[in-house]
């Protein structure tokens, strides 16, 4: 068994005979001398063979990857290697076996890779030898050791919960997996323990905690995989306060521990969704940069302008972002692009107004001289100021200048990306609108408790009415979710009325719920950070697979594996499946 790791050296063992194993990350024959790079998962150190000794031969013909096992003694280095943690010292080897030999590589394994991410992940195992992967594979286990001890400190129980379950509606598709014994029925992937953790608190567990693998069979994209990890926890006779509290302690002490940056200082800042929209355009706000949306609406309720006008006789609003001294930053060709962007969502268009000695712009020649001063002042605008303004339909305007908020970040490079800004989104409404169909559908989680209980779904418009539910947000990315539930069967019921279910369905969809809570169910709540976003942000990745070990790739397939891949006739029929073939003209 190995016992060592090549990093356990150091000057001090010079002259100790020692034992190695590893892989050939490098050999370099200099006129007699053999040096071998050998790494382990701690790193390298160098063998040197000389031409007397009688494993010289098949030092000289190592190649790249083979697997080996040297012996020999400390030594101190003539020319000594700063970069490398073991680089005083090298081992002058008198033992040299080949454990076992590598065909040439796919890809040359260094941090400075060139290979294309699919050749990678098809070769994943060859990957992970690279330090970098191997580094934050290392960091993985290193958050999820101290997240684990830090639960149990806490007086949280950890719990498995089932991978197999039932499929239900909570808003993302599900897997499913035909029952080879009930057939024609079929399992689902649990797109998180929410129904299982809620029992547990009905069976008296009151802290439970568990590193749960998540499955949610959506298109992945930078920052979500098919498969994911959250901390899922739930506490008993809670209150939304005590949650957070948990969640602030989490994120300070894992980013304060694993994180060179400067953390946000608990409490986290709580802003309520809708500031957050109003001010930001989004529910998960970057605050590590001002630049807020500003609502100039009232400037123009005598304006001529038609545009702003009819936008104000349908219940529109106006707003705008100020990029401060800023003018010489944006040429029109610039201004352009930026147009381009905040028509991605679906706004009309972008008008501008540069403060200077003159005022010049988009839209200066069509508003009056107050409406350009009153402007001025609400914004606090200065000379260099460039005003950027979009107007229409609230959902638009919001979401088109909170992306428009983002972009001009960057270009003006405001982000000191030295900071972790951590804050808490909470006061989500209960329910949403879909504009095009009309409906109502629930905002975040169905399960969460509305305030006021069942009594807001009698008293106040379905819009108004708010849960305790919450986000945590860092730099812009999501990183939590959580609520307190609701422990009402009437009022949890009422929920899924309004968004178009019927008591009976609902009942019957959330069996084990409507069951287990007619036995003495305790006001709950919890939440569930995410894993995989944390490390991204701990080691500045902007890819989510670069924290898994064996994630697949962007198109949703394992090329490792192989996966998804055709079932046998055996197979299917055991299942009870036909598979019908698409017509190629479909």
């Amino acid at each position: 068994m190995k016992k060592n790791m090549n990093t356990d050296f150091s000057i001090k063992d010079v002259n100790k005979e020692v034992t190695l194993y590893g892989w050939v990350a490098r050999k370099r024959d200099l006129g007699g001398l053999v040096f071998i790079d050998l790494r382990d998962k701690s790193g390298i150190i160098q063998l040197c063979v000389k031409p007397d000794n009688k494993y010289y031969d098949i030092a000289s013909n190592l190649k790249s990857e083979y697997v080996i096992k040297a012996c020999g003694k400390v030594v101190e280095r003539e020319s000594k290697n700063k970069n490398l943690k073991t680089g005083d010292i090298e081992v002058d080897v008198d033992n040299l076996e080949v454990l076992n030999t590598s065909l040439d590589l796919p890809f040359t394994i260094t941090d400075d890779i060139n290979a294309f991410e699919d050749t990678r992940l098809k070769y994943r195992y060859l990957d992970i030898r690279r330090n970098k992967l191997k580094e934050n594979l290392m960091l993985r286990s290193d958050v999820l050791h101290f997240i684990r001890n830090k639960m149990y400190d806490d007086g949280f129980m950890e719990v498995q919960t089932p991978i197999l379950t039932a499929s239900s509606p909570e808003g993302a598709r599900d897997f499913v997996i035909p029952s080879r014994n009930f057939k024609g029925k079929f399992y689902a992937l649990p797109q998180a323990p929410q129904i299982y953790k809620e029992l547990l608190m009905v069976g008296g567990m009151e802290k439970y905690f568990q590193i749960a693998p998540c499955f949610r069979d959506e298109d992945p994209r930078a920052d979500r995989t098919l498969e994911f990890y959250q901390l899922d926890l739930e506490m008993s006779f809670c209150t939304e306060d005590d949650v957070i509290e948990v969640g602030e302690d989490i994120f300070y002490d894992i980013f304060t521990k694993f994180s060179s940056k400067k953390v946000s200082p608990k409490p986290f800042r709580r802003i309520a969704f809708n500031d957050a929209i109003n001010l930001y355009g989004t529910d998960k706000p970057d605050l590590r940069y001002d630049m807020l949306i500003e609502d100039i609406t009232n400037v123009f309720k005598d304006t001529k302008f038609e545009v702003f006008k009819k936008v104000l006789e349908d219940n529109g609003i106006i707003n705008a972002i100020v990029a401060k001294n800023a003018i010489d930053k944006f040429s029109r060709k610039k201004i352009d692009e930026l147009t381009e962007l905040v028509k991605k969502s679906k706004a009309s268009g972008l008008a501008y107004i540069k403060y200077n000695e003159e005022v010049s712009g988009s839209i200066v020649k069509v508003l009056s001289e107050k409406e350009i001063d009153d402007i001025k002042e609400s914004l606090n605008i200065e000379n260099g100021d460039i005003v950027f303004i979009v107007s229409g339909n609230k959902k638009i305007v919001k979401k088109s200048l909170g992306n428009l908020r983002i972009k001009l970040a960057e270009e003006l490079d405001l982000i000191d990306n030295n900071r972790l800004e951590l804050c808490v989104i909470n006061d989500f409404p209960m329910f949403e609108r879909d504009e095009e169909t009309g409906k109502l559908d629930f905002c975040h989680n169905p399960f969460s408790l509305p305030h006021d209980g069942k009594k807001a779904y009698d008293t106040k418009n379905p819009e108004e009415i708010l849960a305790y539910q919450f986000d945590f947000v860092c730099n812009g990315n999501e990183m939590a979710s959580g609520a307190i539930r609701n422990h009402d069967l009437d009022s949890l019921a009422k929920g899924f009325e309004m968004v178009g279910y019927k008591r009976e369905e609902v009942e019957e969809r959330f069996k084990s719920i409507f069951t287990a809570f007619k036995y003495g169910c305790p006001p709950h709540g919890g939440m569930a950070p995410g894993i995989d976003r944390i490390l991204m942000l701990i080691k500045d990745e902007p890819n989510l697979r670069e924290v898994q070990a064996f994630p697949p790739s962007a198109s949703g397939q394992d090329l490792m594996m192989g996966a998804p891949s055709e079932l046998t006739k055996e197979q299917l029929s055991e299942l009870g499946i036909k598979i019908e073939k698409q017509a190629k003209n479909d």
